[in-house]
């Protein structure tokens, strides 16, 4: 006989397959008889129909193509024999699916089938629509499906009925209006005494829980003190060993009861109240030691979870979750903690009582258990256990995984912070995490300790000793480093004094040198990142003022930056060196210990609560000093603070927090009126000294001071490092022929627009929005008809000094429910003694028109003398209809 012949037997094509040594030589074999199987079926030969059938069935599950063989399931299907009709079933389950459309075709044989005398081929049916039924089939083929759960004879029901009920969940699932349908069959199997009718039973009454809300009731009224009853024969049942495993009487009953009381006791207090007794002893008699006999309790105490139920039953349910984190097996164990995450919610007490054996869950050699673990420990520390725990985390912090140590210090660092009782006991704690995990430490976390630091006053000696010990014991500790390099600049003296000395602290003797070799250290580690050196040189520059005696070492470690790569170590370098040698005059006040930093503005930063920053031009750039342009870095950041003028103006992003860090201030003095302010000079000396601020002869740019720069007291510059580690001067576009430079549109970019008209239907009152001793500001108001929500304003400035004032520069800015749009000044130039004035239209767009009024905050910037003068304030008497 031909090999490859449609005669040849399924056995001996499986032997053929098998034999080939080589992918290639196995295609070969299946193509020819794919070939053979296509010229039987060409040729209609029924003799080996159901043979070829099984072939192709079978280079179907080797992920061969066999769509040509569809049809034969069919012609097998709606033959009339037993072996035909179970080979084209098998067929048509394993080669077709929902989506063909060659399943229309099999819709009349199987409600044939359905109808058919000989309960066997009955079965094939039912078993077939379960598997491939669609949603038209559904609709046809219900009635009967309905029918076959109804017969009396309890043979037929044993075997058909099954069928008929798993058959029902398909098209359930696939038509949810036919639920009410099959509810009343449904109801009558719970009736029945063979466990295997049960569990179809109590699964199709559960699948039509979950899509009827009246079928729900129709169970909970009829049906809960049933499947009770049923549930506690089978608890008290004897021993069957027809269902018997290891030794618990048919857990997969036990469970679907379970599950179809979960859902009905859910939100229902009398169902509930109905089946307490029944989980009492299911979770009492239950026993543990078998995996059969665990997953009955984990369902039960599911189900205790979901209920209308009382607390003692839930204690009893944790109980048995606290006995699975015991148990050796880690799939236990782990559904043990998920369970108790969901169970904390309903009774956060119990849940505390098995926190050691949490804890040690923490440490265990499982990694998806450790990090389930420690998630449970977060959601379960409080004010009253934040100690020990954060004791018991940090201590295995220290044997931890490295790749579980990120993890571990994220939520130690978040527990310290959010239950800190103390600040003595958040500074201690969060030393600890630095000295054992400082890599693994996120920037907010060390920036949110200085914060803290900054603001506990009666503790800046404490804590700069306590970085001095733990820096020598840890110094591999990137953030360790950087939070002592920041202390040791900023209280250098307390350190070397003793100042501020605690009862619990111990004598420490530490001279200048040493506080100067910590730093030298900090720059000189081939490990530090640019990060830690810039920091270390700051605290380098407020040292060399601190301490005398060390200056001169001071600034040969400085000097020794200047040959750096990196160039903005170079410039720092520079720029400190040329401070601490030819400007000492200036020095004392430029490295004045910085002010508390604000932890509410901190913490609301972090939050991402702050207003949006309004940035400057997409055309525009900043020149750094050394000639390198840089993208703007939200230069204007506390034009925002719109809700208070006295309180620091945090940076636009956690990312400029170094900023702050490194010594800038960025709280704003300002007054409201309609607003009168005294205007900021005296940078000049700086200016000149970084070199800041001063256009090159060959530039036509419009240059201004660095406009975060605070001056303190008004005569002397207090914290303006930041020109040394940020952006400078801002490039403006050369003037245009008409003599109109084009002023910074804080919205909408540098381009000028087209002018607004002059008339633009009502008027309104003018106001004068600002004024001080040196400059008027007055807007005068007009709108356009039918758009109240668009209000066009004309700013007129008017120099009420005897100075002419240059590079005048107006900028504004305003909160997101408001739009601002700036046309070009008519001017950069300010006659002196109101012999002029330079004009520059707005046009403000009110999107909550009606319900906020509009509000505004200013800043100008002009030159007096050469001098850079800066004067801000916020505009609140705007017209209240406008």
């Amino acid at each position: 006989m031909n090999p490859f012949s449609s005669g040849t037997r399924l056995r001996d094509m499986i032997r053929a397959i098998r034999a080939c040594k080589t992918a290639a030589e196995e295609r070969a074999v299946v193509r020819k008889e794919c070939a053979a199987i296509r010229a039987s079926v060409s040729e209609n030969d029924p003799d080996y129909r159901h043979r070829n059938l099984a072939k192709l069935m079978f280079i179907h599950m080797l992920g061969y193509p066999t769509h040509f063989g569809q049809m034969e399931c069919l012609k097998l299907i709606a033959s009339a024999g037993f072996p035909e009709k179970r080979i084209g079933y098998l067929g048509l389950m394993l080669l077709l699916d929902e989506r063909q459309e060659v399943l229309m075709l099999v819709t009349n044989s199987l409600k044939q089938d359905l109808n058919h005398n000989n309960q066997y081929i009955v079965g094939l049916a039912l078993c077939a629509l379960g598997n491939i039924c669609s949603a038209e089939m559904a609709r046809d083929l219900a009635p009967e499906v309905e029918r076959l759960m109804q017969f009396r004879d309890p043979n037929i029901r044993k075997k058909d009925g099954r069928g008929a009920a798993l058959c029902s969940i398909r098209i359930i699932r696939k038509v949810p209006d036919l639920a009410e349908n099959f509810m009343h069959p449904a109801t009558n199997l719970l009736k029945e005494k063979h466990h295997g009718v049960l569990i179809t039973g109590v699964q199709l009454c559960t699948e039509i829980c979950k899509v009827s809300v009246e079928a729900l009731e129709h169970f909970r009224k009829k049906s809960t003190e049933v499947l009770v009853k049923v549930l506690k024969d089978v608890v008290n049942s004897p021993y069957a060993p027809e269902y018997d495993i290891a030794g618990i009487t048919d857990p997969f009953l036990h469970i679907r009861l379970l599950r179809l009381l979960k859902v009905l006791g859910h939100d229902d207090a009398n169902s509930s109240d109905c089946m307490n007794d029944i989980l009492a002893q299911v979770a009492t008699k239950t026993e543990s030691n078998k995996n059969a006999g665990n997953a009955i309790l984990y369902e039960c105490v599911e189900t205790i979870m979901s209920i209308e139920d009382t607390s003692g039953l839930r204690v009893l349910a944790i109980n048995i979750l606290g006995r699975f984190l015991s148990n050796r097996d880690n799939n236990i164990r782990y559904v043990a903690l998920n369970m108790l995450m969901k169970a904390i919610t309903v009774d956060g007490q119990a849940v505390q009582r098995h926190r050691a054996t949490i804890l040690e869950c923490v440490k265990d050699s499982d990694a998806s258990i450790r990090k389930r673990a420690l998630e449970l420990i977060y959601v379960l520390v409080n004010e009253s256990n934040v100690k020990p725990l954060a004791k018991e985390l940090i201590d295995y912090l220290e044997v931890s995984d490295p790749e579980f140590k990120g993890d571990l210090t994220a939520k130690i660092c978040s527990i310290v912070e959010k239950f800190s009782p103390e600040k003595i006991w958040y500074i201690d704690q969060m030393l600890k995490v630095l000295s054992e995990a400082g890599n693994y430490v996120k920037d907010e976390v060390w920036h949110g300790l200085i914060v803290v630091i900054s603001n506990a006053s009666d503790l800046h000696g404490y804590t700069v000793r306590s970085l001095y010990r733990a820096f020598q014991a840890a110094v591999e500790q990137e953030c360790l480093v950087r939070v002592a390099v920041w202390c040791i600049g900023e209280y250098g003296e307390m350190l070397v004094n003793n100042v501020g000395m605690l009862e619990i602290e111990e004598p420490i003797t530490v001279t200048e040198s040493d506080a100067v070799d910590v730093i030298e250290i900090a720059i000189k580690r081939h490990t530090s990142d640019l990060t830690t050196r810039a920091m270390a040189l700051i605290a380098l520059l407020k040292l060399s003022c601190r301490f005398p005696s060390c200056s001169q070492r001071i600034k040969d470690i400085i000097v020794q930056c200047k040959g750096s790569l990196v160039l903005e170590l170079q410039q720092r370098s520079i720029e400190f060196n040329s401070i601490v040698g030819k400007h000492q005059n200036i020095s004392s006040a430029l490295v004045e210990r910085m002010p508390v930093l604000d932890e509410a503005t901190y913490l609301g930063r972090r939050a991402g609560s702050m207003l949006a920053t309004v940035s400057t031009s997409s055309g525009a750039s900043l020149n750094l000093p050394n000639g390198v342009a840089k993208p703007p870095a939200a230069p204007l950041v506390d034009l925002l603070d719109l809700s208070s003028d006295d309180t620091p103006v945090p940076s636009s992003s956690g990312g400029d927090f170094l900023h702050d860090l490194l010594g800038v201030d960025l709280s704003v003095g300002s007054s409201q009126s309609g607003t009168t302010q005294v205007p900021k000079a005296g940078t000049d000396v700086l200016l000149d000294l970084l070199s800041i601020g001063t256009p090159s002869p060959a530039q036509s740019s419009i240059s201004t001071p660095d406009i975060l720069s605070s001056i303190q007291d008004n005569k002397m510059p207090a914290n303006t490092l930041e020109r040394l580690s940020s952006p400078s001067s801002i490039s403006m576009q050369a003037p245009s022929p008409a003599g109109a430079a084009p002023m910074m549109d804080l919205l909408d970019g540098f381009g000028p627009s087209q002018p607004l008209p002059e008339d633009n239907g009502p008027v309104y009152p003018s106001i004068i929005a600002y004024e001080s001793n040196t400059l008027r500001l007055t807007f005068n108001f007009s709108k356009t008809p039918g758009n109240p929500q668009t209000a066009s304003v004309q700013a007129s400035f008017t120099n009420l000094s005897p100075n002419i004032y240059t590079d005048f520069i107006f900028q504004a800015a305003v909160p997101k429910f408001l739009q601002l749009h700036l046309d070009p000044a008519s001017g950069n130039t300010l006659p002196a003694s109101g012999n002029g004035s330079i004009t520059q239209n707005l046009r403000v767009t009110n999107s909550q028109h009606g319900k906020k009024p509009i509000v505004m905050r200013m800043r100008i910037a002009y030159k007096m003398n050469n001098k850079d003068v800066l004067e801000e304030g916020q505009i609140n008497n705007f017209p209240r209809d406008l």
